[in-house]
């Protein structure tokens, strides 16, 4: 038998049924889905120092247990000293099972872990029926080890999502355990 995620055997028992209950779907294929979390991070001092990237890079990696990869620049901005294809940033995508694990150690472990944590602010979805959340530290995720981080950076998760309206994603998110704010 194989391993099957607690959050993804969740959404398939529990999650489906309070969603079709809630909005009145039909059909299974109707209920929205989460589809991938994009991890990103932004280096804006890469531009100076290489070394941060790789750091970047292998944060992301430890953090998501895929491997990241490098982001670069699209244009030219004089003013930031950055060239077109310049290594700025570094981002990872997961899909199935890694997404599920994932969300899982984001919402049970790194985010109590966040200084006076209320929740996380409803604000971030785009109309479309995604959300972005934004950490400011890395130090929340149990795999960064404190001692071997230089610089304390942030970083943007960004939950996709099957849903047509922000309602129906804030309530597939809230199923799934992301504590939003209350009002």
């Amino acid at each position: 038998m194989s391993y099957i995620p607690r959050l993804k055997n969740e959404y398939r028992e529990r999650v489906i049924k309070a969603l079709s209950e809630e909005f009145g779907y039909k059909n299974v294929m109707q209920v929205p889905k989460l589809e991938k979390i994009v991890v990103s991070r932004g280096v804006g001092a890469a531009v100076s120092d290489k070394k941060l990237i790789d750091h970047a890079v292998e944060e992301l990696t430890n953090i998501t247990g895929q491997k990241a990869v490098a982001t670069v620049s699209k244009k030219d901005v004089a003013s930031f000293k950055l060239r077109k294809g310049m290594p700025i940033g570094a981002k990872v995508t997961l899909r199935g099972e890694r997404m599920y694990e994932f969300l899982d150690r984001l919402i049970t472990s790194a985010l109590p872990r966040v200084r006076d944590f209320q929740g996380v602010k409803a604000g971030g979805f785009d109309g479309r029926g995604n959300y972005n959340l934004g950490v400011t530290e890395q130090i929340i995720f149990p795999e960064i080890n404190i001692d071997k981080i230089n610089r304390i950076n942030g970083m943007d998760i960004t939950f996709v999502t099957s849903a047509q309206t922000d309602k129906e994603a804030k309530s597939l998110l809230t199923e799934l355990g992301l504590p939003f704010k209350k009002n």
